[in-house]
């Protein structure tokens, strides 16, 4: 992710500045001196209840309170986001700019939701299907949201109705909420991101986001619920490294999916010592 920002930030259309990689185990690691690293400490023991997402808003809170950040927008990303192709800022003013997610669905759990954004605050479509990521949001609308969505999240999770509700997108609910309790709407994009191998094409996207599994038998037809013959799976790398040069996959495959591959690959070629 930070090889290929660096490889976008000063090209033609990019208006990305200054990069921080936030990491909440409130220790240093092995990546300080590769990536510009913010510290922050984690909730205090059993907070989390084993939902370590609950971190990251925490972690927020602390990097706008500590920081000093020059920028006047912020683009919160993934550490499996790629760049894709220099990103300008997709907000407007007070208006921020995301990516709706199809299983964010305010208006089927506005029972639950009530309970976070009282029906005072308006109607329940002033909350956007969205994630805390990607966004792009000012600065001082983010600093008056990351409190909140901190004290949000940790409400929601206590409450045994909306996490069941809610599962591993309870946190991605609470900054959705918080940006609407604090009057922040979003331009929504569906550019802004895709995600193979269900999403084919990666020409219109900024972002190429490799949370699922691809997995295709030889001939280029996926094997959905099944381990491909070839295969491009995060979840293969949770304690190694990905080797350099995977294998290409095989023709008939999506784009998206040759470009994911064929990127990672130009990163770790150019990462030294990046197997040791």
């Amino acid at each position: 992710m930070y090889y290929w920002y660096n490889r976008f930030r000063d090209e033609p259309g990019s208006e990305m500045g200054g990069y921080t990689r936030i990491l909440h185990s409130g220790r240093p690691d092995g990546l300080m001196n590769e990536i510009p690293t913010f510290v922050a400490n984690p909730l205090p023991s059993g907070v989390d209840q084993g939902y370590v997402v609950l971190n990251r808003p925490w972690a927020f809170v602390q990097w706008l309170q500590q920081a000093h950040i020059e920028e006047d927008y912020i683009l919160m990303a993934e550490p499996d986001h790629i760049i894709v192709k220099p990103i300008p800022n997709l907000a407007r003013g007070n208006l921020g700019a995301a990516f709706p997610f199809s299983y964010i669905e305010p208006k089927k759990y506005e029972a639950v939701l009530r309970k976070f954004f009282p029906k005072d605050n308006g109607l329940i479509s002033k909350i956007d299907p969205i994630g805390n990521s990607p966004v792009i949001v000012s600065k001082n609308a983010l600093m008056k949201i990351a409190p909140t969505w901190m004290n949000v999240s940790l409400a929601m999770k206590n409450d045994p109705q909306t996490d069941k509700a809610f599962g591993w997108v309870l946190e991605m609910y609470a900054y959705a909420v918080s940006s609407a309790l604090h009057g922040v709407s979003n331009i929504l994009h569906k550019d802004f991101m895709i995600q193979p191998p269900w999403d084919t094409e990666s020409k219109n996207t900024y972002i190429i986001h490799y949370t699922y599994g691809c997995d295709f038998d030889m001939k280029g037809k996926m094997m959905v619920g099944k381990i491909g013959e070839w295969r491009f799976d995060k979840r293969s790398y949770g304690d190694k490294p990905p080797p350099r040069k995977l294998t290409l996959p095989p023709q008939g495959v999506p784009e998206s999916v040759v470009t994911l591959v064929s990127m990672v690959n130009e990163a770790t070629a150019n990462i030294p010592n990046w197997e040791s």
